[in-house]
């Protein structure tokens, strides 16, 4: 009976655990190439989490611009473009935010399958967009919920599919493995 299946696993837990791919190996600059953008993403969120970016302060902000292009509106409807304005920068964020963690799967895990990467990309946008509303039911001004949070998760889904079939056209090379 041959070891070789044996020898191999145990060469890629290796290669995973001393960083290394082939006879290559994965310095510091790499891995903080890698993954610098997911922190820069969280950091970013981090920084949205807080009471000064609660619908009550972004209006102020957003009115006078929206106003510039557009005109004058009413309050009432202010309050809903102002709402589909947060709405559309949940779901556009989280996606950069799930394409960042695909980015850093995607350059941890080489050999892995698309599909795998994605899944951990949208365990962690999960997890962070959580994180967040759980975050904002602490502040006053702010409510968390997990309507956002499926918000933000549709996002990322939505990202991850754009990148997918971007790939998947004009580099399938990169799919090849699947």
């Amino acid at each position: 009976m041959s070891n070789e299946g044996g020898g191999r696993i145990a060469a890629q837990a290796t290669a995973l655990s001393d960083g290394t791919v082939g006879s290559r190996r994965r310095g510091a600059r790499y891995w903080v190439s890698a993954w610098w953008p997911v922190a820069v993403a969280i950091a970013v969120i981090a920084c949205e989490s807080t009471e000064y970016f609660g619908a009550d302060h972004t209006s102020a902000v957003l009115r006078p611009i929206w106003q510039f292009f557009f005109g004058p509106v009413s309050d009432a409807r202010w309050d809903a473009i102002h709402h589909l304005i947060r709405k559309t920068g949940h779901f556009v964020g989280y996606g950069m935010v799930g394409l960042t963690w695909l980015r850093a799967w995607w350059m941890t895990l080489r050999h892995w399958r698309f599909q795998s990467e994605a899944a951990l990309a949208l365990m962690a946008t999960a997890a962070v967009a959580s994180c967040d509303e759980w975050h904002q039911t602490l502040l006053p001004n702010r409510t968390g919920t997990p309507w956002d949070v499926l918000l933000d998760c549709c996002g990322a889904v939505v990202t991850m599919l754009v990148v997918y079939i971007f790939v998947r056209i004009f580099r399938p090379t990169k799919l090849a493995h699947e």
